[in-house]
């Protein structure tokens, strides 16, 4: 039985959605048993609409809750009582195997960090969504906004890790990794992007595939997109506005007239699978990958059906040994041969 604790009041929607998602992933999945982190009376004035197997759900009663508004290290540090904080202790303390919070960005890598702590070898924790694309599957974008600044080191890992999950979680047997760069030329990018470039070329756990452009996020044929926290952040928040910015003209156009509203009629299942197909609730959270435990972070307006997949996803990293995995490649690396390689390349070109 796989166990996962649920921060039940981080959220816009809290604890009602995280609530239901929690019954709808324990009645998809057998196996699966949840903590419910936060305020009891509200928890259970919510549970008592559904119908579950109590003997694999649980409610850990806490009074305090970390608003989206408050400085994260301070929120972490002084509120000892409330549902993230506790959460991650029962984490750390071996009562789970994961953890899922809709709640603050910052205050959830706070407390990864602080509480859980990193991997033996990990440079630096990483947050990595899976963003919708062209094949109907996802691209893992790695990071998005957890290092702002980053050394072609922490890139590297970054790449080593989200291999890892690629193939933990989604079933990728040999993920195809790039570099996010302003163009695919091999002398493109700043010296962050040209480092690390170098780098990744003696990588032999990583299938790099070289540099890439923001549109291969959606519309190329790689499984990870590598890049620091800024200018992922950036990508993943264009991308979110595209999407919406579809959404918004294709509803104007369809209630033109009536006429366009007629052909919206018949075309009606086409765009339901659009819409289905571009849902990035539909493919989960974001995963911090590089701490000790398996932690996803959800959408703060997470509804249901995407804090259920959350689950599923901490679940899956959970029993693949997805830190393990990570693990076994950073071990796998001596980066100081690498470093020494790619070195001795640049230096042959010149």
């Amino acid at each position: 039985m796989t166990k996962i604790v649920v921060d039940a009041m981080g959220g816009d929607f809290a604890p009602k959605q995280q609530v239901a998602g929690s019954v709808l992933a324990l009645n998809n999945d057998k196996d699966l048993s949840i903590i419910l982190v936060g305020d009891e009376p509200q928890i259970t004035a919510e549970l008592a609409q559904y119908t579950y197997d109590k003997t694999r759900l649980e409610i850990v009663h806490t009074t305090e809750t970390i608003g989206m508004e408050e400085i994260p290290t301070k929120a972490v540090k002084t509120k000892k009582d409330s549902s993230l904080v506790v959460a991650f202790r029962l984490l750390k303390e071996g009562k789970a195997e994961g953890l899922v919070s809709s709640g603050s960005t910052g205050a959830v890598l706070t407390a990864g960090v602080l509480i859980l702590g990193r991997i033996k070898g990990v440079s630096r924790p990483a947050l990595c969504p899976a963003i919708p694309n062209h094949r109907g599957s996802a691209t893992l974008l790695c990071d998005c906004g957890a290092n702002l600044e980053c050394k072609s080191l922490n890139l590297v890992h970054f790449a080593m890790m989200a291999s890892a999950y690629a193939q933990t979680v989604f079933g990728i047997e040999n993920p195809k990794v790039g570099l996010l760069n302003n163009g695919t030329e091999e002398h493109k990018g700043l010296a962050l992007q040209q480092e690390t470039n170098a780098l990744l070329k003696n990588i032999e756990c990583v299938n790099y595939q070289g540099n890439v452009e923001a549109r291969d996020l959606m519309y190329g044929e790689i499984d990870v997109m590598v890049s620091d926290g800024f200018t992922g952040n950036i990508a993943m928040k264009a991308v979110e506005g595209c999407g919406k910015a579809v959404s918004t003209i294709m509803k104007r156009e369809f209630k033109r007239n009536l006429w366009t509203k007629l052909r919206a009629l018949l075309c009606g299942d086409i765009i339901k699978k659009i819409k289905k197909g571009l849902d990035y609730e539909a493919v989960g959270g974001a995963t911090f990958l590089g701490l000790t435990k398996t932690v996803v972070k959800g959408h703060g307006n997470s509804k249901a059906l995407g804090f259920s997949v959350c689950i599923a996803q901490a679940a899956q990293a959970a029993r693949g040994g997805l830190t393990d995995k990570i693990k076994t490649m950073l071990d796998s690396v001596d980066m100081d041969t690498i470093a020494a390689q790619a070195l001795a390349a640049k230096e042959a070109e010149q």
